[in-house]
């Protein structure tokens, strides 16, 4: 199963750059989740300053540049590992080096097999290809 662990900020954390310290303990953790064959990819996203929201209402779509001091959590950055089940998904995160009041959620990532019962196999057969073609590109 695959999991998405979403690292979640208070957007005031945003103006701090982590030490030098903290990105050395997040690379022997993450070189941990290498090492141990259950990380699939990893990032970190910018500030929300640099961002923008769609919103959309009535099937017009409106947006919001950053940056989003409204919101009460952040998105700051991802795993996803593959792992045997949720609980081996929190062991991992329960392992990150953070300190400062981060959050982690954990996801499981849905796969065509969940939709099999509401999507035609035409669509199914798209969604394969088009997953098959993207996984290989380099980031």
């Amino acid at each position: 199963m695959r999991f998405m662990m979403i690292v979640k900020n208070d957007p005031a954390s945003e103006q701090q750059m982590p030490t030098r310290e903290m990105f050395e303990a997040m690379g022997k953790y993450n070189q941990t989740l290498r090492d141990a064959g259950v990380l699939l990819t990893l990032d970190g996203l910018s500030k929300s300053v640099d961002g923008a929201k769609v919103i959309f209402k009535d099937g017009k779509a409106t947006v919001k540049d950053g940056p989003f001091t409204e919101a009460k959590e952040l998105v700051a950055g991802f795993w996803i590992i593959q792992v045997r089940n949720k609980e081996e998904a929190v062991e991992w995160a329960k392992r990150i080096p953070f300190m400062s009041g981060e959050s982690v959620e954990i996801r499981r990532i849905s796969e065509l097999s969940d939709f099999k019962d509401i999507m035609s196999p035409d669509a199914i057969a798209q969604e394969e290809a088009i997953r098959a073609e993207t996984s290989g590109r380099p980031n």
